[in-house]
């Protein structure tokens, strides 16, 4: 039993999946950027990306299954040949679509239209902007970062994004071992900040708590704060957090086809319970209900404070 699991059993709290509402997609590990808090250690050096037959078959699936969300991610999801595909055939199944969107690719070469792409399709771009300070942002993911970032979300804005039916949601993340403050509150400060400097709006702010894995993981042990950081995780732990957590109502597929319980689960190689290599297309997801739900030390980062999941605090 993990440190989660104990936690579970000491507020008899029970961790079961409700229907399953999202298909989340990671194309690959290929990055412009290598933040330092990214759990999927992504980089522009890294080489492993979906094939073709992978995107075929996957796409194949949400024809069949259509499922009421299709969240796509990385890496930086658009370097993928085959994210445009993927967007097509969600948004031609009926399924809301989600780009997780670093900002910056939008000033990369041969990524000049992908905003207009995006509008075309009535995607809904959640972009990671972890702070409205270019000094805090600069720290997490590098020099002039911040500007190109809010290049790309005057640009997004310039076409309509931030209002009805073109969602614009950002997502903040901590600088360090804490959690994340308040989400209404964080959300008026960059609202007022980015609006009042820059001209810039957005609909909702996403507060996520920073995963004790890969790269954050490192820089944790790194400094000595792994224990402290575990230990304020456990003992912030919320059993009202519990029910709404991410892997209830999300399936998670990787870059090779494999099926998880959440992207932090497939960065530890910890594939859905039951079998060692059950692929996407042999998933039925009328069984989906009956598996048992994956769970380890690092499901506490879910479920501390006001608990944190792909659309953000949960309490």
């Amino acid at each position: 039993m993990n440190r989660f699991e104990e936690k579970l059993a000491e507020h008899a709290v029970p961790l079961k999946r409700s229907d399953l509402e999202t298909l989340q997609i990671n194309v690959g590990r290929k990055c412009n950027q290598a933040c330092r808090h990214c759990h999927v250690d992504a980089a522009p050096w890294r080489t492993e990306m979906m094939s073709a037959e992978t995107a075929d078959r996957i796409q194949d699936w949400i024809r069949m299954h259509r499922p009421k969300i299709v969240d796509i991610t990385g890496g930086a999801p658009e370097i993928s040949e085959h994210f445009r595909p993927l967007v097509r055939t969600a948004k031609a199944s009926g399924c809301h679509v989600i780009d997780r969107n670093n900002l910056t690719i939008l000033e990369e070469p041969g990524f000049e239209s992908l905003h207009t792409f995006l509008a075309d399709h009535e995607v809904e771009v959640v972009a990671s902007l972890p702070c409205y300070s270019s000094e805090n942002v600069s720290k997490q993911r590098g020099q002039g970062v911040f500007e190109k970032s809010i290049r790309g979300l005057q640009k997004l804005n310039g076409i309509g994004y931030g209002k009805d039916p073109l969602w614009l949601n950002l997502v903040y993340n901590p600088l360090g071992a804490q959690l994340p403050g308040p989400q209404e509150a964080l959300e008026e400060d960059y609202k007022a900040i980015l609006s009042k400097e820059f001209g810039i709006t957005f609909n909702h702010l996403f507060t996520i708590t920073n995963q004790p894995i890969a790269r954050f993981a490192e820089d944790l042990r790194a400094s000595n704060q792994w224990d402290a950081y575990m230990t304020l995780l456990s003992q912030s732990f919320n059993p009202e957090t519990i029910p709404g957590l991410m892997c209830g109502s999300t399936l998670n597929v990787g870059y090779e086809g494999q099926v998880y319980d959440c992207d932090f689960n497939q960065m530890l190689n910890m594939p859905i319970q039951g079998e060692t290599n059950l692929h996407l297309w042999d998933l039925d997801p009328s069984t989906w209900r009956t598996r048992s739900i994956r769970t380890g030390n690092h499901c506490l980062a879910c479920a501390a404070g006001a608990g944190s999941s792909c659309t953000g605090s949960l309490s």
